[in-house]
């Protein structure tokens, strides 16, 4: 089992704190994991397995449990039999009827520790923001880094480089189960485009109640196809229109915040910092796991430079950086990242292979005077650091300290 220390470092400070931790993130990404990862270090403590109540409501023995009073009621049988202290681990909690005030309940009446996860964003929005308000932590789980993806291999084979095992990587992508298919590509495939129908049909069409199964699809594949490209939705709507499919700017704009409520696509807003403001049109789309797009629309090969800054964008989101498209006059910096008060540059590029695309890479902060870090970050070995501006190997920034 990967560590996955990156979040457990941010949830050791929480655990056995009345706070509610919540796991989000796109299914499959490892949400349950982290529970496990949880609970074994309260065991580790000295907690008794009798004081942990554990529930997957997405499993068919527990349906009786959808209903919120009878999960009380459940939860309520536990803990007169348990020692003191309990500890609730629940998985898809959002499947529950009512679930909010149930939790807040036991919250309320009880001595415990409590764990869900949810794949929905929507999960922390409404009823739970009212009842749960200051209560509750949000930890976003997101499919392996490349670190975790080289160590899951190393797992296997100890023997494997860098190189060899980026390359893998960019093809497959980091869903935590696909180290099961090691070298079965078509096994590979098969799941990643499960977990993508599970994701559209279950947490984007039944859970919005959208009918135009086909328009989503068609919304989907655009934005998968233009990663790192400025989005427009009017120009979208002009293009279905000539292909005499009426759909409006606000149906695309709809579609695209319920897929970004699966976490199936992050919208990376654009700042201007001429006028120091965030721009609300024209923003950027980057997928949850590029190896869903490899396994949905393929071409992940043919579109390297796209891929390469999706897989630096996650990064950035997993390591807790607010992300932004930097905008600055008439230029454009890939990413404006900012935590805790410091920022950083990054521009992506394939290669650096010639001296024409080495300016156009470099130019990009000409204008930029303040002392935050800029990186150039691109597939080259050889180092074009240069005017304090830093060059790094993608796999060497992705494996290193930001």
């Amino acid at each position: 089992m990967i560590s996955r220390e990156i979040y457990m470092k941010r949830i050791r400070p929480f655990i056995n704190t009345e706070l509610i931790k919540v796991f989000t993130g796109i299914r499959r990404s490892g949400k349950s994991v982290m529970l496990e990862l949880v609970k074994n270090e309260l065991k580790k403590s000295g907690v008794s397995d009798k004081n942990f109540l554990c529930i997957n409501f997405e499993q068919f023995s527990n349906s009786e449990l959808l209903d919120s009073k009878i999960l009380h009621k459940r939860i309520v049988e536990f803990q007169k039999s348990a020692d003191g202290k309990i500890y609730l681990f629940f998985v898809e909690i959002q499947e529950v009827d009512g679930w909010e005030k149930c939790i807040n309940s036991c919250r309320v009446d009880f001595d415990c520790d409590i764990y869900i996860t949810g794949s929905n964003a929507k999960l922390l929005s409404g009823e739970l923001a009212t009842y749960l308000a200051g209560r509750y932590v949000e930890f976003v789980i997101y499919p392996f880094s490349f670190a975790e993806f080289l160590e899951m291999n190393r797992q296997k084979n100890s023997q494997i480089d860098k190189s060899a095992c980026f390359t893998a990587f960019l093809k497959t992508g980091g869903m935590p189960f696909l180290a099961n298919f090691l070298g079965d590509d078509s096994a590979k495939n098969q799941y990643l485009m499960d977990i993508y129908n599970s994701v559209v049909l279950k947490d984007v069409v039944k859970r919005n109640n959208i009918r135009d199964v086909d328009t989503l699809e068609r919304i989907i594949a655009y934005a998968f196809s233009n990663i790192g490209h400025i989005f427009s939705a009017t120009s979208l709507s002009k293009y279905f229109k000539s292909e005499k499919r009426n759909i409006s700017h606000d149906t695309i704009l709809n579609y695209l915040k319920f897929c970004a409520d699966a976490f199936l696509i992050y919208k990376i807003s654009r700042y201007d910092l001429e006028g120091k403001k965030v721009l609300t049109v024209n923003e950027k789309y980057y997928c949850a796991d590029h190896g869903l797009r490899e396994a949905v629309f393929g071409k992940n090969t043919q579109n390297i430079d796209q891929i390469l800054e999706n897989i630096v964008c996650l990064e950035l989101l997993r390591r807790n950086f607010k992300v932004f498209v930097g905008k600055k006059d008439e230029s454009e910096i890939d990413f404006i990242a900012e935590r805790n008060g410091v920022k950083i540059y990054v521009q992506v590029a394939y290669l650096l292979a010639s001296e024409e695309t080495v300016r156009r890479e470099f130019s990009v902060y000409d204008s930029i005077k303040d002392n935050f870090p800029k990186y150039v970050v691109s597939m080259d070995e050889f180092d074009f650091s240069r005017n304090g501006i830093i060059h790094r190997n993608i796999r060497d920034f992705l494996l290193g300290e930001i």
